[in-house]
C-alpha cells in the first residue's frame, strides 16, 4: 500500500512538471483555453458569490462576539477582513474550483481515456498533455485568481453588513480598524494562494482523469477521488503557506 501511494504521488508530481514545461511550448491551444476558462467560470461564479456571503457573515459575527468579550470592539472590522481575505476567500475558491470545475475536467479526460481518444492522439504524434491538460490547468488557475477577488469583496461586504447592522457596530470603526491592521501583502498572499490552489485542483483532476480504472465506473470513482485528494492537499498547502507568510511578513506596525 505504501509503495503504491508513493508511486502515485511520484506520477502526480511528474505530471505537474510535464504540464509546467508544456506551458512554454508551441503551439498554445488558445481556443481550448478560452472555452475551458468560460466553462469553469460559468459553473463557479454564482456559487462562489452565494457561499461567500454566509462565510463573511459567520466570520464577522464570531469575531465581533470575541472582540466584544475582550473589550476590543474597535478591531472587529480589521480582524474579520483579514480572516476573509487571507483564509476564507482562497479556500472557498479552491473548493469550488475542485468540486465544480475539477470534477468536470476529470470526467471529460476520463471519458476520453476509456474511449481511447488519448491513445489515438499519441499515435498521431499529438501530446494529450499539451493539447488538453495545459489549457484546463491554466483555465482553473485564471478563474481561481479572478474569483478570489470577487469572493473577497462579497465576503467583506457581507461581514460589514452583519457587523454594523446586527451587532451595532459603527461604519467608521469598521473601516478604521481595517486600515490599521490590513496591508498590501495580505492581498498578495491571498491571490498567490488562489493561483496555487487552482494549479493543484487542475493537476489532480487531470491526473485522475488520465488514469481511470475499470471503464465508466472507474471514471466516476476517479472523479470522487480527485475531489477528495484535492481537498486534502489544499488544506495542507494552505497551512504551510500561511505559516511561511506569517514568518516572513511582519504584522502591520510590528
Amino acid at each position: 500500500m505504501i509503495t503504491g501511494a508513493l508511486r502515485q504521488t511520484g506520477r502526480l508530481f511528474a505530471l505537474a512538471a510535464e504540464v509546467t514545461r508544456a506551458v512554454f511550448r508551441r503551439p498554445f491551444q488558445f481556443r481550448e483555453f478560452v472555452e475551458q476558462f468560460w466553462f469553469v467560470a460559468s459553473v463557479t461564479i454564482l456559487p462562489a458569490a452565494l457561499v461567500s456571503i454566509p462565510f463573511g457573515a459567520v466570520i464577522a459575527l464570531q469575531v465581533g462576539s470575541l472582540t466584544e468579550q475582550l473589550g476590543a470592539q474597535s478591531f472587529t472590522g480589521g480582524a474579520s477582513v483579514l480572516a476573509v481575505v487571507q483564509q476564507a476567500s482562497p479556500l472557498i475558491v479552491a473548493l469550488l474550483i475542485a468540486g465544480a470545475g475539477g470534477s468536470a475536467i476529470c470526467a471529460d479526460l476520463g471519458s476520453r481515456k476509456i474511449r481511447e481518444e488519448l491513445d489515438a492522439m499519441e499515435v498521431m504524434g499529438v501530446s494529450p498533455v499539451q493539447r488538453l491538460v495545459v489549457p484546463r490547468v491554466l483555465a482553473a488557475m485564471g478563474v481561481a485568481v479572478l474569483l478570489n477577488g470577487l469572493v473577497s469583496v462579497v465576503g467583506i461586504l457581507g461581514g460589514y453588513f452583519f457587523n454594523v447592522v446586527m451587532q451595532g457596530g459603527t461604519p467608521g470603526a469598521y473601516l478604521s480598524s481595517f486600515s490599521a491592521l490590513a496591508q498590501l501583502p495580505d492581498l498578495y498572499i491571498s491571490e498567490l494562494k488562489a493561483l496555487v490552489f487552482g494549479f493543484i485542483a487542475g493537476i489532480v483532476a487531470a491526473y485522475r482523469g488520465l488514469n481511470p480504472r475499470g471503464g465508466p465506473k472507474g471514471v466516476g470513482d476517479a472523479v470522487n477521488q480527485s475531489v477528495v485528494i484535492t481537498f486534502l492537499l489544499l488544506f495542507f498547502v494552505n497551512m504551510v503557506m500561511t505559516a511561511v507568510y506569517l514568518q516572513i511578513v511582519p504584522p502591520k506596525g510590528g
